[in-house]
């Protein structure tokens, strides 16, 4: 496994998984000030997909650090939103974003600001 994901030495991997764990385990508090992108996939036909989404993103400004949206084909969009803020902040926003009709996928991904990390 070293080998596999090009790590030096064991105790580099070692390091590394348990910084993961560390992430995962205060992505759970929600009083945690985390990073993340939401990434979601959707039909922009679907009636008032966008401005609902982009209604929830102007709503949950001050949690937005940048977005990118990109034409998958011509119906089929893909929006990735990198947020940062409090973790129960960051989850409700997901939460919204994913449940939005005419959202045919949606994922959270939630990741450390690097503050609290050891490199």
């Amino acid at each position: 496994m070293v080998g596999e994901k090009g790590y030096a030495n064991r105790s580099l991997m070692i390091g590394d998984m348990t910084r993961d764990w560390l992430v995962e385990h205060r992505t759970q508090h929600g009083d945690r000030e985390i990073a993340g992108t939401i990434t979601l996939v959707y039909d922009h036909h679907r009636s008032h997909v966008q401005a609902v989404l982009t209604d929830l993103q102007h709503d949950h400004h001050h949690a937005i650090i940048s977005t990118l949206h990109v034409h998958l084909d011509h119906d089929n969009c893909l929006e990735v939103i990198v947020v940062r803020g409090k973790a129960a902040a960051v989850k409700k926003l997901a939460d919204e974003l994913i449940a939005t009709k005419g959202v045919k996928h949606g994922k959270l991904t939630l990741t450390s600001t690097g503050k609290d990390l050891i490199g």
